[in-house]
This record gives structure tokens, sequence and C-alpha cells, in this order.
């Protein structure tokens, strides 16, 4: 359910002036009336229906359709009396809020069938009313048909969408623990082990340095080669940390693209041979990037990714055949994320969006400091 000051129905396709345009209109069918009992009746009804409508949003359990068939009689009273038939858009728009199956399709039905009857008996009494605003009651008979299914299938699925985040940022927390748990091992059996040989070994050589200073000469050399290995063995696993290989982001984002049903096509080779290992960090997180804008707004069906490697240049190259990007609306996209990263290897991104959007990416090998 929609808040209650949700008055104005949004994500219908319609602007909100024109739901105003709805709202102000039942003062022109009430006062046109001849009859001052039929003015203050229809000034009451129009009170009554908002008055409803808005607690239909508010309100829980069997009260939902008690507030949803006041506002159908009131809008039956309002089509017969007056000839005002845009309150049943109001009720289409409610109706497709209502995520409970039965509920939804009892409320439709019942909605639909109240209407059209209330039309028709709308055009045998009051032909001429009726006759002059014909083009509008057969759009507000479609929007009764068409909206409260649009309305019902977009919350579906934005309430999938809203889960899909939520399972995805769950899915990072594990990984992060995850991350965490491993770096914990590596440091344990990197560091513990040794940091303990490294403390028996040093008592024992503070016991031998008067009894037996040649022994305690060796355990010495063995604590000196002991730290070093520790320390390479530190070193080791945090380049491993720091460090991205392109070829296990490509295997990466083939998983993000299969997920999003678009098909991968890999040209050259991700291996890299001339490539520094930070230059490879930079473009793996660049290229991961891409594909995310790709993903997000392409509705691309297939993604070319394209790897030429020289000994001065390393070139990529992003293709989708999606519906194209401009590069002034770039900021929005992370392209200024991607711009920023190859700044700072003197490398470039250029932008086409020609038949889609392609992203050319170029480093340079050899990292000089910017002027």
């Amino acid at each position: 359910m929609q808040n209650w000051y949700h008055i104005f129905p949004r994500n219908t396709g319609l602007s909100s002036y024109i739901w105003i345009i709805f709202c102000v209109l039942p003062f022109y069918f009430i006062f046109r009336s001849s009859s001052t009992f039929e003015i203050i009746l229809g000034i009451c009804l129009l009170l009554l229906f908002f008055t409803s409508y808005r607690l239909s949003f508010i309100t829980k359990g069997w009260f939902v359709y008690l507030w949803v068939s006041i506002d159908m009689v009131i809008n039956i009273v309002m089509t017969l009396l007056l000839g005002y038939v845009y309150f049943s858009l109001f009720l289409a728009f409610f109706i497709g809020n209502v995520q409970k199956k039965a509920g939804f399709i009892t409320l439709y039905i019942i909605h639909l069938v109240t209407t059209a009857a209330a039309i028709t008996l709308g055009f045998i009494f009051k032909t001429d009313i009726f006759f002059s605003q014909l083009p509008f009651i057969v759009i507000s008979l479609i929007g009764v048909i068409l909206l409260p299914f649009n309305m019902y299938n977009r919350i579906k699925r934005e309430q999938l969408e809203d889960q899909l985040e939520d399972a995805n940022k769950r899915i990072s927390k594990l990984m992060v623990i995850e991350e965490r748990q491993r770096i914990a091992r590596d440091l344990h059996d990197t560091l513990g082990q040794k940091l303990s040989l490294i403390g028996l070994k040093s008592d024992l050589a503070g016991k031998l340095v008067i009894a037996n200073p040649e022994s305690a000469k060796n355990e010495i050399n063995d604590i000196r080669q002991t730290a070093r290995t520790a320390l390479k063995e530190v070193r080791e696993m945090v380049s491993d940390m720091r460090g991205v290989k392109l070829k296990d982001e490509i295997i990466h984002i083939k998983q993000i693209l299969d997920a999003a049903e678009i098909e991968l096509q890999v040209e050259g080779n991700p291996n890299l041979s001339h490539t520094p290992l930070l230059v490879e960090n930079v473009v793996s997180m660049c290229l991961k990037e891409a594909i995310t804008n790709v993903v997000k707004h392409s509705s691309a069906s297939t993604c070319q990714v394209l790897i030429k490697q020289s000994p001065n240049e390393l070139f990529i190259e992003v293709k989708d055949d999606g519906i194209g990007l401009v590069e002034g609306n770039g900021k929005g996209h992370g392209l200024q994320g991607i711009r920023e990263r190859l700044e700072f290897l003197n490398g470039s991104l250029e932008i086409q969006s020609i038949d889609g959007t392609t992203l050319k990416i170029k480093v340079p090998n050899a990292i000089q400091q910017p002027k």
C-alpha cells in the first residue's frame, strides 16, 4: 500500500496535473446542476469520496475493502447523477495497489462491471451529457481495464527489484565476512607458526648464549631466516590482495552478464604480458564499472569486449547493442570514476553512442608522473 498522502497517484504514466484536473473537474459537473439539493449532495459525495479514498490507504484488513466499496458506490452515484465518471480512474489506481491476488481480482471485476453498467445507464438516461464527453469516457473505461494490471505488475516488479537489491547487499556483506576470515586464516597460517617458532628459538638462544655460544649463534641465524621468510610471505599475500588480474575480472563480468541475460563476446588475450600489475589492477576496475553500466542502463542483449596489447599500450573496447548513451550524460553512470582512474595512469577514455554504446580505454604501459 502507498502512504496516506498519495492522493495523487504516482508512476501511472499520467502527469500529476491531470490528476489535479480530475479532482477539480467534479465541481464543474456539480455546479452545473439545476437544483440546490444536487449541488449539496454532489459536494458531500466529493468530500466523502476523498476521505474514504485516503482512509483506504492507511487502514488494513477488511476496512480497506469497506472504504473501497464506499468509493465504488460514490463513483456510481456521481456517474448516474452528475455524469462524472473520472473517479473510476482513482479506484483503478488503488485496486492496482492491492497485492493480494484474490482481493485484487475481486475488486477489479466488481469495479469494471459497476463502472461499465453505470456508463451504459448514463448513455440511456443522460444521453446528451455522455455523448458530449464520449472520447474521455472511452479513455476512462480503457484506464479501468488496463491501469490496475499495470500498477499491480509494476509494484510486483519493484518489490522483486528491492528483494534482489537486498539479496545483493547481503551477498556483499557475506563476501566481506568471508574475505576477512580468509585473511585471518592466511595471517594465522603465515605468521602464527613462524612467530611461535621465533619465540621458541629466541628462548633457546637465550639459554645457550653462555653454555654453548656456537649453538646460540646457529639459533639466531635460524631466527633471522625465519623472520625473512615470514616477511616474504606477508608481502606476497598483500600483493595478491591488492592485485586484480584481468583474466579473473573477465570471469567475474561473464557471471554478471549471464545473470542479466546479456551475451558476452571476448576477443583478445586477457593474460597481459607487457602490463604492470598496477595498470592491470586499475584497468580491471574500469572494466568492471563499464560492465556495470551496461547491465544497469543499456538494455542490451550483447556485449563485446576487445583486448589489444602492444609493448607500449593496452587497449580495451567495451561495446553493447543497447539504447546508447550521450557522453554529456555520463556523469551519472559511473564514467567519471573511470576517467579519474585512467587519469592517474595517463590513460584516456573515449565514448561513442552509435548503434549502442562503445567505450574505448587506452592506457600506456609505462607509468609516468603527470605534469
